[in-house]
């Protein structure tokens, strides 16, 4: 049956490529790829020739109609980003709604995604949270984080090597600077790491080294530690 696949890619390892994965980059009759030269090099890795073109930001309001009707018509088409679950701070979503309004069977295979391995690995509460992606690079940044200053469960969030030291004094600003959290970053890659401490605590670290790589921040819900002793009582 013709449908739209969205397929998980490595965030990092290429190791984590599942073997359903594969298979189903090799029978859809298109791929569409955020990028077609980074997903070239993964095609090219698990030999895979199916016809890719390029699907992202810029050009999808313009293509969605069109990709919904030829599944409709019988294709089979995967969506991948360059890095990770489709639609998840990546593009998909937009495709996802119009091909469902159309009647369209929308499947997505589990993988990959970098906010779980990280917040798995915090050390900070993760029965309850909630994903924020990327806060706005300029304008709004504020008004974001000082809407969560209330919220109770763990925040993740994603940011750049460039905006992270800025990303930690702002929610030093509207948090505290005893705030814990943990900075993922390089996951599933060499040098991977995990830093973990208060907010104040990881602004001193990454300030003593150059920072690289994608990058996942987990902070500590308000009230947390609080409730972890009513819990023991």
């Amino acid at each position: 049956m013709s449908k739209l696949y969205l397929v998980p890619t490595p965030i990092g390892n290429l190791e984590d490529m599942t073997f359903r994965a594969v298979r189903i980059l090799k029978e859809v009759d298109l791929i569409l790829a955020e990028d077609t030269r980074t997903s070239g090099f993964l095609l090219k890795h698990f030999d895979i020739s199916t016809k890719m073109i390029s699907h992202h930001k810029f050009n999808e309001h313009k293509t969605v109609e069109q990709i919904a009707d030829r599944i409709l018509a019988g294709e089979s088409v995967a969506l991948i980003s360059d890095a990770g679950t489709p639609s998840i701070s990546d593009p998909g979503f937009l495709l996802v709604k119009t091909c469902i309004e159309k009647g369209v069977v929308v499947e997505c295979l589990p993988g990959a995604t970098a906010f779980v391995p990280a917040l798995a690995a915090s050390g900070i509460p993760s029965e309850r949270f909630c994903f924020e992606g990327f806060l706005p690079q300029k304008k709004g940044r504020n008004k974001k984080v000082s809407a969560l200053v209330d919220e109770e469960r763990t925040m993740i969030f994603y940011e750049s090597p460039f905006r992270l030291i800025k990303s930690l004094e702002l929610f030093v600003q509207f948090f505290g600077a005893d705030r814990k959290a943990s900075v993922s970053r390089e996951i599933s890659k060499l040098y991977e790491e995990n830093a973990r401490g208060t907010l104040q605590e990881l602004i001193d670290h990454f300030n003593a080294k150059t920072i690289k790589g994608e990058i996942v921040i987990v902070v500590e819900g308000k009230n947390s530690h609080r409730k972890d002793k009513d819990d023991e009582l």
